[in-house]
């Protein structure tokens, strides 16, 4: 999917009963805005899931990775951000923390994280892949479509279109 100029703010005066997501995300990328179909990770303190899916082929889409909030440890680092950029994939939303923060300022890759914490964490693949997540007062479904920019993140099950 070409990703294409867009501000969630217009988006959301087009469509005002869209949910938006209230945890407030920092921004990790050059990729500053960006979208696409989601799917999904539920993991706590392990990133195999989040490796695997990044490294599989995608068509444009958005992980959203529910880290349960926590702050312990990375979910996403260079080489898992680098590897998703490479197989096409939009960027990630990560309700909790990366790593290699300077290294994925300089990819063209779009993160929304609470943070960052240089902590490695655990790679048993421990979790669930496309299942709904819930955080910020939002549901993440597979396959609804996820706008992300420098002023929020915004989810509905059809495309908002400008």
């Amino acid at each position: 999917m070409t990703q294409q100029t867009f501000a969630t703010a217009d988006l959301i005066d087009i469509a005002p009963d869209t949910p938006s997501c209230e945890v407030q995300f920092k921004t990790f990328g050059k990729r500053r805005s960006f979208y696409g179909k989601v799917r999904t990770v539920r993991c706590l303190k392990d990133n195999g899931l989040v490796k695997k899916m990044l490294n599989t082929p995608s068509n444009g889409e958005v992980l959203v990775v529910d880290g349960h909030g926590s702050l312990y440890s990375a979910l996403i680092g260079d080489q898992i951000a680098e590897a998703g950029r490479k197989n096409g994939w939009a960027g990630a939303i990560v309700f909790g923390v990366i790593r290699d923060s300077a290294t994925i300022e300089t990819m063209d890759f779009g993160i929304k994280a609470l943070g960052t914490n240089p902590k490695k964490s655990a790679k048993d693949g421990n979790g669930e892949i496309d299942v709904p997540v819930s955080f910020g007062n939002v549901v993440f479904h597979v396959g609804d479509f996820v706008y992300c920019d420098e002023d929020g993140v915004l989810v509905s099950p059809n495309p908002i279109t400008q």
